[in-house]
């Protein structure tokens, strides 16, 4: 008897933003490859070091946050739940900066369903 709510409760969900999103960032060239992002309280962001010999890091210095050291091939991500803009930078490379935006998911940006 309460499959109908059950399936009541699945289409109402169905055309809101209810899975976390993951954002990549590439670090080449002593840049990060999309240097502002926009993304949604609980989105994750994964920096992933592209470089042939370079280390760096991601350091947030509002918050005093930093990564460990990414090697070429290594990642490092960090999940944002507050909205707000998160600066930050390499950590032994200062002129490398960045921006995260977060966001909450107006009604125009939720995911609709296909037609």
């Amino acid at each position: 008897m309460l499959k109908p709510f059950y399936l009541a409760l699945a289409l109402a969900t169905a055309s809101l933003r209810v899975l976390a999103a993951e954002v990549e960032i590439g670090i080449a060239d002593y840049r990060f490859d999309h240097p502002i992002v926009k993304i949604a309280p609980g989105d994750t962001v994964r920096w992933v070091n592209k470089e042939k010999r370079t280390s760096h890091s991601v350091f947030f210095f509002a918050e005093s946050l930093e990564s460990e050291r990414l090697f070429p091939g290594e990642t490092w991500s960090r999940r944002f739940d507050v909205p707000g803009i998160y600066p930050y930078r390499c950590g032994p490379h200062p002129e490398m900066q960045g921006e995260v935006m977060v966001a909450p998911v107006e009604s125009s940006e939720q995911a609709q369903p296909a037609q």
